[in-house]
């Protein structure tokens, strides 16, 4: 992200009004590869292939606020790996990270990692300190510290249906998991800054929380997901969850979040009235059915219609509702900022 876009991120939280809207898209391993014209697999084990990728998306899209720019990840499998989950890796798809416990019993034999030496982690600090200097000669700074959230984690390490099920059979033991992976997801987040001087964004991406309820959230996500906003002095606070986003939009301001990535099922009027216009919002058109499946005219059309409704277009960074998804074009993202310009 360059110092411009950043200032004008800021500004967008601030309130501040800023035209045109800014356009913005989390873009990571699911889209880059392919559309960089390289193998998944080459994207996570070459460095230099993950570089020129990135590169390419901000020297094409120069008007597009990547977030959270030079994202370096191996998938999903990136912090389920620190506690020992076995990563199956695919050519030209995503990495699965496999449960390593079946029953919330096994909890206690559970330990919490150490993100500076275990899994992935220390890959994806050593690939962002390798290519600093060539990211900030482009005029980019490495701003975000990133995980994966709670619920997310602790749902790979035990599988989604086992954990959902533990929130209400066991109970306790769901509270001793949750807090174990919190504290790993805090160091981890920690170090990150420790390492990059020019961090001030933080990232959490949870999915998991949109298939809870009012109860459930309130116990087992609203409470660890504090801990984490809390944890570290940034500025930006950004959270993704692009499942059910209702449960979980009115507690983002107790939570600290000033940025929400949600579900393009939800309009920006209606998540703006569940945050009660304290959360800069980033959305929303669908990503896979308009932005990757439909034409330039159906996303220059989307774009539109997702903006006209709104009265007050403060606070609002346009995007798709979640990260790009696989298969979208050089010619509809170049159809979503044409539209973004003119509305």
């Amino acid at each position: 992200m360059t110092g411009e876009q950043w200032e004008r991120l800021i500004a967008v939280i601030n309130g501040n009004i800023v035209k045109p809207i800014p356009a913005g898209f989390i873009i990571d391993s699911p889209w880059l590869p392919g559309w960089a014209g390289c193998s998944t697999i080459d994207y996570f084990t070459s460095e230099q292939a993950w570089f020129d990728a990135n590169v390419r998306a901000i020297e094409t899209f120069p008007d597009a606020i990547f977030l959270p720019g030079f994202w370096a990840e191996f998938g999903m499998c990136t912090e389920p790996s620190a506690f020992g989950a076995k990563c199956r890796w695919q050519r030209n798809a995503p990495p699965f990270a496999e449960r390593i416990i079946t029953d919330i019993a096994q909890v206690d034999s559970l330990a919490g990692p150490d993100p500076g030496k275990d899994g992935m982690l220390p890959f994806v600090l050593n690939r962002l300190a390798h290519f600093k200097p060539k990211i900030e000669s482009r005029g980019h700074a490495i701003k975000f510290a990133v995980s994966r959230g709670p619920l997310n984690i602790c749902s790979f390490l035990m599988g989604t249906t086992e954990f959902l099920m533990a929130i209400r059979t066991g109970p306790d033991q769901t509270r001793k998991l949750l807090n174990i992976v919190t504290d790993f997801i805090i160091d981890w987040l920690k170090l990150q800054k420790e390492t990059f001087a020019s961090i001030d964004g933080l990232l959490v991406l949870d999915d998991i929380v949109g298939f809870l309820g009012k109860d459930d959230f309130q116990n087992c996500a609203l409470p660890y997901l504090k801990r984490i906003f809390d944890s570290l002095e940034t500025t930006v606070k950004f959270f993704h969850n692009d499942a059910d986003g209702c449960v979980c939009a009115p507690y983002l301001p107790q939570i600290g979040v000033n940025l929400f990535n949600f579900s393009h099922n939800h309009t920006l009027s209606g998540m703006r009235e569940l945050t009660e216009g304290r959360v800069t919002l980033l959305g929303n058109i669908p990503p896979r059915d308009v932005l990757a499946a439909g034409s330039a005219e159906q996303v220059f059309s989307a774009v539109k219609a997702a903006v006209e409704p709104l009265a007050d277009r403060t606070q609002i960074i346009l995007s798709c509702g979640g990260g790009m998804p696989d298969g979208v074009t050089t010619e509809n993202i170049r159809a979503f900022l044409s539209a973004v310009s003119r509305v």
